[in-house]
């Protein structure tokens, strides 16, 4: 059985995938619209996004809590736009 997180851990967790997408080098073949690559980035956006996304609706989860995981969405939005769109 897999061990259970706290939401700060999945916070942490989060933050480290949306880093490695940013890190996910860019080939050589394709450049930024390799379709591997994008499917990659975007993978690891879903992965950080789908591991925070109930913390706001869990009744442990603080102001402070909600309020991080707010800026996370906001993170990988913005880290999209940053590796595919070039913004």
């Amino acid at each position: 059985m897999p061990k259970y997180l706290t939401s700060m851990e999945k916070i942490a967790r989060a933050r480290v995938l949306i880093q490695k997408a940013r890190e996910v080098p860019i080939p050589a073949e394709g450049g930024k619209a390799n379709f591997a690559y994008i499917a990659q980035v975007k993978d690891l956006l879903r992965q950080a996004r789908d591991l925070i996304k109930f913390i706001p609706n869990t009744p442990t989860a603080t102001p402070e809590m909600k309020a991080e995981v707010n800026k996370i969405f906001e993170e990988a939005e913005q880290a999209n736009q940053e590796i595919l769109h070039g913004h």
